[in-house]
């Protein structure tokens, strides 16, 4: 009896590495500078398929309340209601549901982004996933950044000021870059 040959899959499980990722922010305050950030408490997953990219599959979860801009008085309002209402919508989270390869080393990752309790389609481009190499204790990790723009009254984030000169306090869009790297599960 012969056999069908079926092709074999080189899917892999890799789990964020918390302490060497980091997830930033930046958006325009007072039309003047940018005003930067990051989430200090995050996790996630990815399903790698390194024979077909495309088919690969990510997933990750963001503490909202562990926002942090350097100036406390400003985080405890990003915490707010205003803005993320932290204590009603705890966490942020993405979903890939499409990968697209555009280039060597160039991916748009598609999927489903939740911020404030609303879900919202975004695409982030993707530089990566970098070659896999052991670390000293041997574990096996990769890497990949990735960058999108939203805007966040799509999201709910509705809260502003009207300024003197008739400019706002915080603007709508938002520059959201990551910096990922991943451990082999």
């Amino acid at each position: 009896m012969n056999a069908i040959a079926t092709p074999q899959t080189a899917s892999a499980a890799w789990n964020i590495d918390p302490a060497h990722t980091h997830a930033e922010f930046k958006v325009r305050h007072m039309m003047v500078s940018n005003v930067k950030g990051h989430f200090a408490k995050l996790q996630g997953s990815l399903i790698l398929d390194e024979n077909n990219l495309t088919n690969s599959k990510v997933e990750a979860t963001i503490d909202a309340a562990s926002i942090e801009t350097r100036e406390p008085q400003r985080d405890a309002h990003l915490r707010s209601a205003d803005f993320l209402d932290a204590a009603r919508f705890p966490t942020l989270t993405f979903n890939s549901t499409n990968v697209i390869r555009r280039g060597e080393g160039e991916l748009a990752v598609e999927g489903d982004l939740t911020i404030h309790g609303v879900t919202r389609r975004v695409v982030f481009n993707v530089e990566g996933p970098t070659p896999a190499l052991k670390d000293p204790w041997g574990n096996t990790r990769i890497g990949v950044s990735a960058t999108t723009k939203i805007n966040r009254k799509e999201f709910g984030l509705t809260w502003n000021a009207v300024l003197e000169s008739g400019g706002i306090v915080v603007g709508e869009e938002v520059a959201i870059t990551l910096e990922v790297e991943f451990v082999k599960a």
